[in-house]
């Protein structure tokens, strides 16, 4: 993406509030206001306040998160929670991007430990999209569309199992709807007539960066809920009167009902709002990452001001807030980005070649494509967060002579479009798919983002071959070697975090087809590692092992199923042991590759062979404490080479 410096419109920067004082309500703050002797709407008004000011609070904190999508949806969720759902309801969030709201009211609540809003995308704290982990998480959300699905599977389960007819409340996002689940989990729904249902949709007009009409219009949303069999209600999700009639609203015929409730995004903050942006304004800036220090000043005053002028109008003194310096957070000093990189990359490519065609799944600033799209209007097309539709679109291209170069994160592009892919992998055709976030890093999104099986599945296809550059010199000659030599189609995958090491890595800027790069001499083990973090990894690790006395060799590849075995042969000299390290599972991935390929031709001999990567599901929190946690680091790392080596 167009990443900026001062704030983070990407899951993966982290931007810094560094320096700067914060503020927080505490819980007691909260309690005085639901003790309050006031009418509900009051209360809830001030409350969703309150948690917005928290909300901001933990983004701030936390360097990343979504305040657009929490702010937006914050009045609906405080009136659920304080005047709606009962005990044996369930009520979740389908997008999960505004789970810093949801948990800002959870902790007000006692749903989950209040100390926890200070750990929002930390190890051992509140992940960035709800997990079943996390207490009143009933269900895992970030990958859109399935809310609806899941919900009528708790709802099969309770009368199978003859449980209480408790109620399922869902909350999904008007950019959502363009995920085909979720329209094919309407019509089942209407189906089994079950009343307990109801879908509430945040339509607050903004998806990830621009306006759902401009990417794929939903047209008459009453309309269509009423045509697939519910009941439809519409309200104005930010006016307490009008939630408080939708959800009392008698469900007479007993059909599931879903509440289009109308919002703005970022409500609350006047400069946040979606409505502020100018006409010429394409981009809304406050979907996800950190807000600037003046920023965070801004909206937090703006808050505190009308808190205080609530709290008047309720008869209580306006609530303290407590304080706090955040921990400094800073880049790497020599740090390089891979999607500036591709962006100049693939817009070279457009105008080298009028037949390639860039299409994205609504992740245009992440995927690095606005100068593509400003400079070669015709040669782009944005398909909208339908990973299934824009995949098939670009097999028929590729039928018809074009080279579509398709966009997404690399954890819903090879996972929602698997058979898709593979569909037009089976046509012979020649096609480039870029996925971007790869990896387990950033690790503060959390697991649903977190793209560490990708290489798996995309191994399995026909004809493709997995590239994954080491820095940001080598992503111009990955892509012209997909485009322009490749015969078959690519997986690119590309690091979406700040990479540090640019100086060490300055020469790493060309391809050979099935090699790496030596960059260190070692005598005593071979250290392969795949890709970017990994190389660095290597690098560091290395330098911990010479201090306990094992001289490492150190390998880059950018090819993760291609193997020049003459080359690697002459690497491999006696029996000393090699180890692989990938941004990856272990299962199946780049090590188990590399390895079988060096045993059946007969290389590995008496070796010990050790496989480094992600073993389980991968952990959230920040980059560091993710990949100590999985033993990534050098000191893990150093320490399982030193055992296997050593024994």
């Amino acid at each position: 993406m167009g990443e900026q410096v001062t704030h983070s419109v990407s899951e993966a920067v982290e931007s810094t509030t560094a320096g700067i004082e914060l503020s927080y309500f505490e819980k007691a703050a909260f309690d005085i206001v639901l003790q309050a002797s006031a009418p509900p709407r009051l209360k809830a008004e001030l409350f969703a306040q309150m948690a917005r000011f928290n909300a901001l609070y933990m983004v701030a904190r936390a360097g990343s998160g979504h305040l657009g999508s929490s702010f937006s949806s914050l009045d609906i969720v405080a009136w659920l929670y304080l005047n709606v759902l009962q005990p044996e309801d369930r009520y979740y969030s389908s997008k999960g991007h505004d789970s810093p709201g949801l948990y800002a009211t959870q902790a007000a609540l006692g749903v989950i430990p209040f100390e926890k809003i200070h750990g929002l995308r930390r190890f051992g704290g509140l992940p960035g999209h709800p997990d079943v982990q996390t207490p009143g998480a009933y269900t895992n959300t970030g990958s859109l569309g399935m809310g609806v699905s899941k919900a009528k599977g708790f709802l099969f389960a309770d009368k199978f199992l003859g449980l209480s007819n408790g109620r399922v409340f869902v909350l999904t996002g008007d950019g959502e709807l363009q995920e085909g689940q979720f329209w094919e989990s309407l019509i089942s729904a209407s189906r089994r007539w079950d009343g307990r249902l109801t879908v509430i949709v945040d339509h607050n007009k903004i998806q990830s960066d621009t306006y759902v009409t401009d990417v794929s219009d939903l047209g008459d949303l009453d309309a269509k809920f009423s045509a697939f069999g519910w009941d439809v209600v519409r309200c104005n999700g930010h006016d307490v009167i009008s939630l408080e009639k939708a959800f009392a609203v008698p469900n007479l015929e007993g059909k599931p009902r879903a509440i289009i409730a109308d919002t703005i995004k970022g409500r609350g903050v006047s400069f946040m709002e979606h409505t502020a942006m100018s006409q010429t304004q394409e981009y809304y800036r406050y979907h996800s990452g950190a807000p600037t220090p003046e920023d965070y000043c801004k909206a937090s005053q703006e808050l505190l001001a009308d808190i205080r002028t609530r709290s008047s109008l309720l008869g209580i003194a306006a609530p303290v807030v407590g304080k706090v310096i955040v921990q400094p957070m800073s880049l790497p000093a020599a740090s390089e980005r891979m999607i500036p990189a591709y962006a100049a990359a693939i817009l070279e490519e457009g105008h080298f070649n009028p037949h390639v065609v860039a299409l994205d799944a609504d992740l245009v600033l992440d995927t690095g494509l606005i100068p593509f799209k400003s400079e070669l209007p015709g040669q782009f097309i944005e398909c909208g967060i339908a990973e299934q539709d824009m995949v098939s679109q670009a097999g028929t291209m590729a039928l018809s002579g074009l080279l579509p170069v398709v966009h997404s994160f690399a954890c819903f592009l090879t996972s929602r479009a698997f058979e898709q892919i593979y569909n037009n992998c089976t046509e012979r055709t020649k096609i480039i798919y870029v996925g971007s976030l790869a990896g387990v890093l950033p690790g503060g999104p959390g697991h649903s983002h977190q793209a560490v099986r990708d290489v798996t599945a995309m191994s399995g296809m026909p004809g493709m071959r997995i590239v994954e550059p080491v820095c940001s010199a080598q992503v111009r000659p990955a892509l012209q070697w997909a485009a322009r030599v490749h015969r078959g189609s690519t997986y690119l995958r590309l690091t979406s975090i700040p990479l540090e090491g640019r100086l060490e890595l300055a020469e790493v800027n060309h391809l050979a087809e099935g090699r790496g790069h030596i960059l260190r001499r070692g005598k005593d083990l071979t250290l392969v590692a795949a890709g970017a973090i990994m190389t660095i990894q290597a690098l560091k690790t290395a330098k911990q092992l010479a201090d306990q006395g094992l001289e490492a060799q150190v390998v880059s590849t950018p090819w993760l199923n291609c193997i020049d075995l003459t080359w690697f042969a002459g690497l491999l000299t006696g029996v000393q042991p090699v180890v692989t390290l990938e941004n990856h599972g272990v299962e199946n991935g780049f090590g188990c590759f590399l390895v079988s390929q060096l045993a059946m031709a007969g290389l590995l001999g008496q070796r010990k062979v050790l496989i480094e990567g992600i073993r389980g599901i991968p952990a959230y929190g920040r980059n560091e404490e993710v990949l100590a946690h999985h033993g990534l680091d050098e000191s893990g790392l150093a320490k399982a080479i030193m055992q296997a080596v050593r024994g």
